[in-house]
């Protein structure tokens, strides 16, 4: 009788210490979308820790890359080749804001939040973007509730 409860302890016990999976999310690079032309849809995405992100390029000459000051310090910035199809693993939490280099000036940016409470948010909230871009980053911080 004690075999069958010590094996129940030890698989209760071993399933608690399992860590959660993480996510995959996918944001897709449109030329045009939902929310007007030259978009990453969703524009605003909240993740957790070890999550994954999969920028499609859907449409062709588009990237993904990094804005300097709105990423989280130790974390490895993101360039991507246009109209490529990457999967990036976020781990530092905080915010981080992704542009498409060619089509940036026309507002095409995206907005990460990694875990609750960013530590970058007032240094991600102060970098000067274009007009266009800047709404759309507004529009984004509201959507997440920053």
């Amino acid at each position: 009788m004690k075999k069958p409860i010590a094996l129940a302890l030890a698989t209760a016990l071993a399933a608690a210490t399992v860590p959660a999976l993480a996510e995959d999310f996918e944001v897709q690079m449109l030329n045009r979308g939902e929310a007007g032309v030259m978009i990453f849809e969703p524009a605003a995405l909240k993740i957790e820790p070890g999550d994954t992100v999969t920028f499609v390029a859907t449409d062709p000459g588009h990237n993904a890359e990094t804005i300097p000051g709105m990423w989280p310090e130790g974390a490895e910035p993101l360039r991507t080749a246009l109209g490529e199809t990457v999967t990036v693993t976020f781990d530092a939490p905080g915010v981080y804001g992704i542009k498409c280099a060619p089509h940036y000036a026309m507002g095409m940016v995206a907005l990460i939040q990694v875990g609750d409470a960013p530590a970058n948010l007032d240094e991600a909230k102060s970098v000067s973007t274009p007009p266009v871009a800047a709404q759309r980053y507004e529009t984004a911080y509201a959507a997440l509730g920053l």
